[in-house]
């Protein structure tokens, strides 16, 4: 069975930098798209962007434009989310599904919080 892992966050000051990994176990994650959501505080998760089986990046939310990259390596069966000049409202868990479907439902990880705060 598919599962994923993610790892890499924590707490950091506003305009630091953080790479967030997303392991994949179960599954080749070649074989999937890759969406990194998160959920902010009293609030639904949030599709950020994703990367398909191409490799190419869809779904950037205007928020993390010019910030935040998607990448994946194959033969490590990990994806990751490199989160630069962070900001406050960037505070979350992080999380990464099979999927760049914004209205998916599950299952998920743990996640990874990140903290942004001074």
């Amino acid at each position: 069975q598919l599962q994923f892992v993610e790892s890499g966050g924590g707490l950091v000051q506003p305009g630091e930098s953080l790479r967030l990994s997303c392991a994949a176990s179960g599954g080749a994650l070649a074989n999937y798209a890759v969406g990194w959501f998160r959920q902010a505080p009293g609030k639904e998760k949030l599709r950020i962007q994703c990367i398909n089986t191409s490799g190419a990046t869809l779904g950037v939310i205007d928020s993390v434009k010019g910030r935040f990259a998607i990448s994946r390596d194959t033969a490590k069966n990990t994806a990751y989310l490199q989160i630069n000049d962070l900001r406050p409202e960037d505070t979350a868990i992080y999380y990464c599904a099979p999927s760049c479907s914004t209205i998916y439902r599950g299952p998920w990880g743990q996640g990874t919080q990140v903290t942004v705060s001074s």
